[in-house]
């Protein structure tokens, strides 16, 4: 598998722009092809990207249980569907996950989807999986091993604890981690002291801060794709500049 990085938070503290953000500076600095994967049940990592959801693989999921044509195997059947998913984008292809399991056994549907997408990885070079706060979807997967995890948060306290127990519930799944990032998002200005759970869970010198950009909250209001957002913005050089150093140190 290629170099992966996989983004979690709680909602609402701006990790699907970020992923966005990551995969437009990836495609733009050559690191490509990048196979970006949605695994938050509220897709619309598509919309940051600016490209259609066509369906997911959980719709996959549900069909196979009733909707396989007669004398098609269910793996034919859902990797035609995994690939009817598939958005082609500049640079990227964008599979979306969808929404967890409902009632009813869905083991072997969930199985045949994670060798799928396991055999899928290996032809790309980059992987940004952009997860629930849980990481459900990602533990799921048999390639588990993560080169740079980034837990994003607000500045509130909310935000930051709910961090914390994300980066202690990765610790507890098997997954492989080299480097856990906590990125702090919309900061109005310097940090001061973090709380003391913050620096021991992270470490002073694996928090990254970004700043509000009006510019960011404006194209989010509009319906605008974040990922069109100018070069001189200041979220985007504040972007650029974290993954330049993250990326080139890595790599």
């Amino acid at each position: 598998m290629g170099y992966t990085v996989a983004l979690g938070g709680k909602g609402g503290t701006g990790k699907t722009t970020l992923a966005g953000l990551l995969i437009r500076y990836m495609i733009r600095h050559g690191m490509k092809p990048v196979l970006a994967i949605d695994a938050d049940a509220n897709s619309n990592l598509n919309d940051v990207l600016g490209v259609k959801l066509e369906g997911t693989l959980s719709d996959a999921r549900e069909e196979m249980k009733t909707s396989v044509p007669t004398g098609m195997t269910k793996d034919i059947f859902m990797e035609m569907k995994m690939e009817q998913c598939m958005i082609e984008g500049d640079g990227f292809d964008l599979i979306a996950m969808g929404r967890p399991e409902g009632p009813g056994c869905y083991c072997a549907a969930n199985n045949l989807l994670s060798n799928l997408i396991d055999r899928l990885i290996k032809n790309y070079d980059y992987l940004v999986v952009d997860n629930e706060a849980g990481m459900e979807h990602f533990s799921r997967l048999t390639q588990k091993d993560v080169d740079l995890l980034l837990l994003v948060s607000d500045p509130s306290r909310r935000g930051l604890t709910a961090a914390c127990r994300i980066a202690e519930l990765v610790r507890s799944l098997p997954i492989r981690v080299e480097k856990t990032i906590l990125v702090v998002n919309q900061m109005q200005n310097d940090a001061g002291s973090w709380p003391e759970d913050v620096l021991e869970t992270f470490g002073e010198n694996h928090i990254a801060l970004l700043p509000a950009d009006p510019l960011l909250a404006q194209f989010d209001r509009e319906g605008k794709p974040t990922s069109l957002l100018p070069d001189d913005a200041s979220i985007v050089k504040a972007t650029d500049a974290l993954f330049a150093r993250l990326l080139s140190k890595d790599k």
